[in-house]
C-alpha cells in the first residue's frame, strides 16, 4: 500500500491492487475527496483523523465492552466534534465527500460511519460496516462483546439481537430476506460513498461528474464486475465507444458465465459492434 504522501490517485490505485480490505478507510476516503479539492492541502484533514482516533482511544481504552465502547466513539464523534446524520439536505453532494463532511460536522450514514469505523480501529476495537437498502450501521467489537451503531443518529446503540432494519429505515419492496445487516468489506464502503456521489451526479444530469465517479469505483475495485459494467454504459453514453468496449470486456472476464452480468455485458459488446460497423 502507498504511503499517506502518495498522491490521491496513485494511493488509490495500489489499494484497489490490494483488494477488499481490510484498508485505511478515512484515508482512502480522504483521497478519493482530495480528487475533487485539488487546491486543498490533506495536512489538516489527516491531523483531523489523527485527532479523532486519539479521542476515542483515549476513552476506550476504560470500556468493558463493546456497547461501553459503542458509547464511547459515540460520546467522542457526536457529543465532542458535532458530527450527525444531515437529515435536512441528505441528497446534498458535501454529505458523501469526507473534506466537507469534516468540514462541516454533517454527512450521510456512510460517510459518518467510515468516520466511526477510523475511530473504533484506533482504539484497538474490531469495526465493519453492515449496508442494507437505505441505511448504513456498523458492529464493533471488543473483548468479544459485539455493539450495532448508527452513526447517522448520534452514533445510538442499536439491539444486536435484532440485525433486520427497523421499518423505517428498509426500502419499500425490499423481501424480509434482504433487509438483514450483513458485515462487508472495507471495499464495499468505499463503493458505496461513491455510489452516493454518482447518483447525485445522474440525478442533477451531471454526465461527465458521473463518469469520473465511476472510474474512480474502477480504480478502487478492479476485480468488480458490476463495477465495470456500470462504467461501461457511462462511457457508451458520453460516445467513448473504445473504452466502454474496454470496460465490458473487463465485466465479461471477471463476470462467471451463466450469470446475468456476464450475459448483459455479452449484449453490450454486440451493441457496441453495431454502433461502429
Amino acid at each position: 500500500m502507498k504511503k499517506k504522501g502518495a498522491a490521491p490517485e496513485a494511493y488509490l490505485a495500489e489499494l484497489g491492487k490490494a483488494g477488499d480490505g481490510p484498508h485505511d478507510l478515512a484515508q482512502a476516503a480522504l483521497m478519493l475527496s482530495a480528487l475533487d479539492h485539488l487546491e486543498r492541502g490533506l495536512a489538516p484533514y489527516q491531523a483531523h483523523l489523527a485527532e479523532l482516533g486519539a479521542a476515542a482511544k483515549g476513552e476506550a481504552i476504560y470500556a468493558r465492552d463493546a456497547e461501553a465502547a459503542g458509547r464511547v466513539l459515540a460520546s467522542v464523534l457526536a457529543g465532542h466534534y458535532g458530527y450527525d446524520g444531515d437529515r435536512l439536505n441528505f441528497d446534498d453532494a458535501q454529505n458523501a465527500d469526507l473534506m466537507s463532511v469534516i468540514d462541516r460536522r454533517r454527512g450521510i450514514p456512510v460517510a459518518l460511519g467510515i468516520l466511526y469505523i477510523h475511530a473504533a480501529r484506533a482504539s484497538g476495537l474490531s469495526a465493519c460496516g453492515l449496508m442494507a437498502p437505505g441505511h448504513f450501521l456498523l458492529m464493533i467489537g471488543v473483548r468479544g462483546s459485539e455493539a450495532l451503531i448508527d452513526p447517522f443518529n448520534g452514533g445510538a446503540s442499536l439491539d444486536c439481537e435484532r440485525l433486520s432494519a427497523p421499518p423505517a429505515l428498509a426500502a419499500p419492496g425490499v423481501p424480509e430476506e434482504a433487509r438483514i445487516f450483513e458485515p462487508v468489506s472495507d471495499t464495499d464502503v468505499l463503493l458505496r460513498l461513491q455510489n452516493a456521489l454518482k447518483m447525485r451526479a445522474l440525478q442533477n444530469n451531471e454526465v461527465a461528474r458521473a463518469l469520473a465517479i465511476a472510474e474512480r469505483m474502477a480504480l478502487i475495485a478492479p476485480k468488480r464486475a458490476d463495477v465495470w459494467m456500470e462504467l461501461g454504459k457511462l462511457r457508451e453514453g458520453a460516445g467513448a465507444l473504445g473504452s466502454a468496449r474496454a470496460a465490458f470486456e473487463n465485466c465479461l472476464e471477471l463476470a462467471k458465465k451463466g450469470e446475468p452480468l456476464h450475459k448483459e455485458a455479452t449484449l453490450a459488446l454486440h451493441g457496441l459492434k453495431r454502433k461502429v460497423n
